[in-house]
């Protein structure tokens, strides 16, 4: 008997955060954001020489990446942004969404299993300041469960409404 995926990655002793963005995956999350010529776009993990994000954003923008394995590191990243476009790496995903949340940029989009779109994620974000706008879900070969593509942008209100309370039945 086949362990299925989750028992394979819960059981794994490593992280194994690099999984390329599909190009046309890639280009549906581009296309998720509000283009405003001139403005600068950032691909945090480019992962080669194009990258699927940023050889495919958009005509009259500026461009940018960082690349760990080329030394140039996105924790480091100490430029304003207007728009991040990423597939974090998930097992460092608050660290990464903090460090986005610190670049303060127009908006931004993850590319994240929908497990991962947790209330206490969504609350750090809009006491930061951000909406979710947008949220396209999709299944992706090779990614753990349904995902979810998800654009927050700065003085917006969410879309979605959410309950703590804990109701006991």
């Amino acid at each position: 008997m086949n362990p299925t995926s989750s028992h394979k990655i819960k059981g794994r002793s490593t992280a194994n955060d690099v999984f390329i963005t599909p190009i046309e995956i890639a280009k549906q999350q581009i296309n998720l954001h509000n283009i405003n010529e001139g403005e600068l776009w950032l691909d945090p993990c480019r992962n080669n020489e194009e990258g699927s994000y940023y050889k495919n954003f958009p005509n009259g923008v500026s461009k940018d990446w960082c690349e760990i394995i080329e030394n140039k590191d996105f924790f480091e990243y100490n430029y304003k942004p207007d728009v991040i476009c990423a597939n974090p790496p998930y097992s460092i995903i608050d660290k990464w969404i903090q460090k986005t949340l610190e670049l303060c940029p127009r908006e931004f989009s993850l590319l994240i299993g929908i497990g991962n779109l947790t209330t206490k994620r969504i609350e750090l974000i809009e006491n930061c300041g951000y909406g979710i706008s947008k949220i396209k879900m999709l299944k992706i070969n090779k990614l753990y469960g349904l995902s979810s593509i998800i654009l927050f942008e700065k003085n917006k209100k969410s879309i979605i409404e959410y309950d703590r309370k804990v109701y006991r039945v």
